[in-house]
């Protein structure tokens, strides 16, 4: 099923033109949009969409979709949203972690449900045809919560429970399952996610469990072999919610503890000395979700609950926030949900935010939004745009010389030259989203750049060559 939604364009900026602008943001050079889900197509969604090779936006609704167990949906640049793929349970049910990008062009995921009902792992290509790679059974796991690829292209993931306190896994592109640690609640318990830092180790935390019940941070080689780095105690947060790596550390957040008990944002060393740098007190919000770090190099995020507009969603505590805040701790609240009664604009945002190559923010509402057939709504996908300019991707972000690298990005269209950390590669552009490429000899480790009609459009994050 399809539906085009219509972009009333309050100011111009260089977003996706699909979704629809219920307000604009109060500081300067920002706009905030929002577009509704719904029962039909798919509704709540928990998680931001992923940005495809194609260019489109591809994401997870828990609920809703044409069997009622979710779905997963398609939007298009040009405004188009479609629903890719409608989940019956079997295969699959209440998808609550977003899609990941595969080096490979397919998407991949895991949701509840499935043979067992001890949740799945999946592949669907963009075209909408899903294969069920692996059904937990509860001695490896239940509940998956998210997948990172790892550059060896293995999938590396967690189990909230299952086995005894949760799990962390190890799947082939095939769909070959390995356990590779099992919690069992001195070590942690509810693992929530895992990073690949660039020294090839993993990292992660758990929600609960460690020396003081409140969580741990935790590092574990692919090989299976953990440490558990730091355990919370309540004080410096409490039931921590992923990490993400900065190129002086990695931070994360926690839901709850801290100052005010409203959740906190860390910095941590792999080594394990930690630092809060903020203490959310309702106000400036409550709840945090994961982290982004964008281009400008400050991290972005979104919290549950607090802000501005304490009632209009029936809480009392606030409709949720998003943030803006720097390695030193300065936050600062850049959007407050709910501003009328109603919440068109989306209430209760769940999960890390994107961000886009055309520069914009995008991210996802729990409830809220212009849809009648979901109680307190169907939730949205919204857009926020602070005027970081385009920038590409690379996918892997790691590779030796004549490896093949796939460049993403916004107009693309035309590009002159392709270097990497100023060596001249060769290359093709496919589609204005996408170009293809390999490693030159010679190249080393730095920032991958494309020249384009409009400019020079430099890589996120610096291409390693081992």
């Amino acid at each position: 099923m399809t539906s085009t939604f219509r972009f009333i364009r309050l100011r111009t900026f260089a977003v996706l033109p699909v979704l629809c602008a219920v307000m604009q943001v109060g500081l300067p050079a920002q706009t905030f949009t929002s577009l509704s889900l719904d029962a039909t197509r798919g509704a709540n969604p928990f998680a931001a969409p992923v940005q495809a090779l194609n260019g489109s936006l591809y994401g997870t609704a828990e609920m809703g979709g044409g069997n009622g167990y979710g779905s997963i949906f398609h939007i298009r640049p040009g405004g188009t949203l479609t629903t890719l793929y409608n989940f019956d349970r079997t295969d699959g049910a209440n998808p609550q972690a977003g899609l990941i990008q595969a080096t490979n062009g397919f998407l991949y995921g895991v949701a509840n449900g499935g043979a067992n009902g001890d949740g799945v792992v999946f592949q669907v290509t963009p075209g909408g045809r899903l294969t069920t790679l692996h059904d937990f059974d509860f001695s490896d796991g239940r509940q998956p919560n998210g997948l990172i690829e790892g550059v060896d292209g293995n999938f590396y993931g967690t189990t909230s429970s299952g086995g005894i306190d949760g799990t962390i896994f190890k799947m082939t592109p095939a769909g070959a399952l390995t356990v590779l640690h099992g919690f069992l609640g001195t070590d942690g318990s509810d693992p929530t996610g895992l990073i690949q830092a660039a020294n090839g180790d993993l990292y992660g935390v758990t929600s609960a469990g460690g020396a003081n019940d409140n969580g741990t941070v935790f590092k574990i080689t692919t090989a299976g072999v953990l440490t558990t780095i730091y355990s919370f105690s309540g004080a410096d947060g409490s039931a921590p919610f992923g990490l993400i790596q900065s190129t002086d550390g990695l931070y994360g957040i926690t839901l709850s503890g801290g100052l005010y008990n409203s959740g906190t944002v860390f910095k941590i060393t792999p080594t394990g000395t930690l630092t809060v740098l903020h203490s959310f007190n309702v106000t400036d919000g409550y709840e945090p979700n994961l982290l982004l770090r964008a281009t400008d190099g400050n991290f972005y995020g979104t919290t549950q609950f607090g802000g501005a507009n304490t009632n209009n969603c029936g809480t009392g505590m606030g409709c949720g926030t998003i943030f803006s805040i720097t390695r030193q701790g300065n936050l600062t609240t850049l959007y407050s949900f709910c501003p009328q009664i109603g919440c068109a604009d989306g209430n209760l945002p769940k999960g890390a935010m994107i961000q886009d190559t055309n520069g914009a923010f995008y991210g996802a509402t729990l409830y809220g939004g212009r849809s009648a057939t979901c109680f307190n709504g169907c939730g949205t996908v919204f857009s926020l745009d602070v005027g970081l300019g385009p920038f590409i991707t690379t996918l892997p972000t790691l590779g030796k010389v004549g490896e093949n690298v796939r460049i993403l990005g916004t107009n693309l269209t035309g590009t002159t030259s392709v270097t990497f950390n100023g060596l001249t590669a060769t290359f093709k552009v496919v589609t204005s989203s996408l170009i293809t490429t390999t490693v030159p000899t010679g190249a080393t480790t730095g920032k991958v750049q494309v020249v384009t009609p409009t400019g020079t459009l430099s890589s996120n994050v610096v291409f390693r060559v081992p």
